[in-house]
């Protein structure tokens, strides 16, 4: 357990370190150009480059106390996308056209209650499928506590991709707790959508992803909680040498990425 603290708190540090390189500029990210007109799904909407991808989380976790093990399921919205730091202007995201990741995972962490101590653990697994649609949609809860999303029946699957590693955590603050995540999966384009991801050709084959989640956005359920519009980023890349390094780096980005969302009333 003191290892694994020990974790919490190295991973802490360089969040912090590399948040305040990101805000900077002085840290480049991987850049990338996607074209909502050439996918199959035939969407409106201008060129996009980018280096970061701002997205809402909507998610339930089922968690086994006793145990620590759990699964989560939901969806991850795509918001705004940024370039250096800064906002890209993309007027036609989420109203030509939108984006959302719908993902399913399970993992084990410390046991207990997360609302009375740390605790950190892994995933074992991580699928998703990054999907693109016309207009815009909204999420959200059914009355079982499962993620839903609506208005987009139109949903053209764009990429799939699964767990390379991954951890999680959770920090006691008393309303109730905080939750949050970094992973590093595949992504692979589907062939017939390879126009959407116009550059880099061939696209990048992993996704980076972090996700910094406040307390109001946290409600306990009945065997687990759920997550509302968490604060999240992911960004891409080629295989990299030390990925555990570079997933710790996302944390800041998630971080700087959610308080740029919150600023923008996004």
């Amino acid at each position: 357990m003191k290892a694994n603290l020990s974790r919490v708190v190295r991973r802490g540090v360089l969040a912090a370190a590399m948040s305040a390189a990101f805000a900077s500029s002085a840290f480049a990210l991987p850049q990338f150009t996607l074209d909502p007109t050439a996918s199959s799904g035939g969407f409106t909407g201008a060129q996009v480059t980018a280096d970061n991808v701002i997205v809402s989380n909507y998610s339930t976790v089922r968690l086994d106390e006793a145990s620590g093990s759990f699964s989560e399921s939901g969806f991850l919205s795509v918001q705004n996308f940024q370039l250096g730091g800064s906002i890209v202007n993309s007027p036609d995201l989420n109203s030509s056209y939108g984006l959302y990741i719908q993902f399913t995972g399970t993992g084990s962490q410390t046991p207990g209650d997360p609302a009375t101590g740390v605790t950190v653990g892994s995933f074992d697994s991580l699928e998703y499928t990054l999907y693109g649609f016309t207009g815009s949609a909204s999420f959200g809860f059914d009355a079982g506590n499962n993620p839903t999303v609506s208005g987009a029946s139109d949903a053209v699957a764009l990429a799939t991709g699964s767990l390379i590693e991954g951890n999680v955590f959770t920090t006691p603050t008393g309303e109730p707790f905080t939750p949050g995540a970094t992973a590093i999966v595949t992504f692979t384009p589907l062939p017939s959508e390879s126009g959407f991801f116009a550059s880099p050709v061939p696209f990048f084959s992993q996704a980076f992803a972090s996700f910094v989640n406040t307390s109001s956005q946290v409600a306990t359920i009945d065997g687990g909680f759920t997550i509302t519009q968490g604060g999240g980023a992911f960004n891409f890349a080629a295989p990299i040498p030390e990925p555990q390094t570079y997933a710790l780096m996302l944390a800041g980005l998630a971080a700087m990425g959610f308080v740029v969302r919150r600023r923008s009333g996004t």
